[in-house]
């Protein structure tokens, strides 16, 4: 779908917030022109990248959010942690968890990148792989500046509904 096709459909939503996410957004060359018509629009432009290439090319109004993969993912040795450098206070780093020691992982990355310092930090649970109330009490016990979500669609629509 060519830039001008995007941008007419997201016209016709009227919401002043465009989130750009699914598999890898930066792997699509033109997302970089997409997100910059939209800002110049006056849209709110959030792209939300799996960390494993530059953000640096984006546009300085998007807010990046940066999934930082943990180890239980299998996909934590491509992450580009360059990308770190150059957060924003209106950027997001987040972190899904499914276990303890993910937890633990996080935790350690937040500290030598003094990630709560530089922007919000987001911690979710893996969808059926550890219980939401696990991780909450931990962030609880370790008083750790974090906020703590859940993928809500998958409560609300179950776990294999697509699109909503």
């Amino acid at each position: 779908m060519a830039v001008d096709e995007v941008l007419a459909k997201v016209r016709n939503y009227r919401c002043p917030l465009v989130e750009i996410t699914g598999g890898e957004p930066l792997m699509q060359k033109e997302v970089y022109l997409l997100a910059e018509r939209l800002l110049d629009e006056g849209y709110k432009v959030l792209i939300e990248t799996n960390g494993s290439l530059d953000c640096s090319g984006l546009d300085p109004r998007v807010i990046r959010i940066i999934d930082i993969k943990c180890p239980s993912s299998g996909e934590s040795e491509k992450m580009r942690w360059a990308n770190l450098k150059n957060l924003r206070s209106s950027d997001e780093i987040k972190f899904v968890l499914s276990s303890r020691g993910d937890y633990e992982w996080s935790k350690e990355i937040i500290k030598k990148y003094s990630l709560t310092e530089k922007c919000k930090v987001l911690f979710s649970a893996v969808f059926g792989k550890i219980e939401p109330k696990a991780i909450a009490e931990w962030i609880f016990k370790d008083n750790l500046p974090v906020i703590f979500n859940i993928q809500l669609h998958k409560y609300i629509w179950g776990p294999q509904k697509r699109g909503v």
